[in-house]
């Protein structure tokens, strides 16, 4: 399978979705706006995005199912399958900020092959295939090269609905305050992965995410030098509904401060 050519018809799907969710912007009102929980929302945007989105691919590749966040398509089991956030960052969407990103990933067999993140706001298309490289807005993108928190600047999102591990969560937080540059909390945790990939930030980690949050940006990262594991530094990242991602000089010591506060400790 080309992965190169269908990374070029995701692009173009993910601008044509963009440019959609942009033009919309300027009319959505607060009565559009949907709560699937209390700081969870959805507008007509998100969903007629999605269908834009799931309609193109099933064109592309009518044989792939679909892992998709608003319930268009959802079919599971298929050896290719498309993994589609058609707006991420809907929050800040509707109170008219950004980051907020279209994300489409492809994989195969169980392995991210192929990811488009597309940036709305600064116009910026991440994408990346499988042994191809990472790339934005056709330049080629790597990794910080930062070993030491006190070099680094560092992604993450605070929890929305899982406040299980909350406190441990503030633990790593109060530990990453003092000994890195900042933290940032960008609203779009694929645009964070591929901010990490392009250098911006030197690692990022969340949990309480959902597949489509990080399928495209964590190969996008993968593909730039990076290193995405679970919270145990296993490779369940993509279900397992947390991630840790961060250049492969700065992973160890990374790794060490939220594995401290968020792994899971066997009796």
């Amino acid at each position: 399978m080309d992965y190169q050519e269908i990374c070029n018809r995701m692009i173009e799907v993910a601008r044509e979705a963009g440019n959609f969710i942009r033009n919309e912007r300027k009319t959505l009102t607060l009565s559009d706006v949907e709560t699937k929980s209390p700081a969870s929302f959805v507008t007509y945007v998100d969903k007629t995005s999605e269908r834009m989105i799931v309609e193109a691919l099933h064109r592309l590749i009518p044989s792939a199912g679909f892992v998709t966040e608003e319930g268009t398509a959802g079919e599971h089991g298929e050896n290719l399958m498309w993994i589609i956030d058609p707006l991420d960052g809907t929050t800040n969407y509707i109170h008219g900020i950004y980051p907020c990103s279209v994300s489409i990933g492809m994989s195969e067999g169980g392995t991210m092959v192929a990811g488009v993140v597309y940036e709305l706001g600064q116009d910026e298309m991440f994408y990346a295939t499988s042994g191809g490289g990472a790339f934005l807005n056709g330049k080629a993108i790597r990794v910080a090269q930062s070993r030491h928190s006190v070099d680094t600047l560092i992604g993450t999102g605070f929890p929305y609905y899982d406040f299980e591990r909350i406190d441990h969560y503030i633990g790593a937080l109060k530990e990453l305050m003092r000994t890195t540059r900042g933290l940032r909390r960008m609203g779009s945790a694929a645009v964070d992965l591929c901010y990490v990939a392009s250098g911006r930030f030197d690692a990022f980690f969340e949990h309480a995410l959902h597949a489509w949050d990080v399928a495209a940006g964590a190969l996008i990262l993968r593909e730039a030098g990076g290193k995405v594991t679970d919270f145990n530094g296993g490779s369940n990242w993509l279900f397992g509904g947390e991630i840790i991602g961060a250049s492969e000089n700065y992973f160890p010591e990374f790794y060490g401060i939220v594995n401290r506060y968020l792994g899971k400790r066997l009796p």
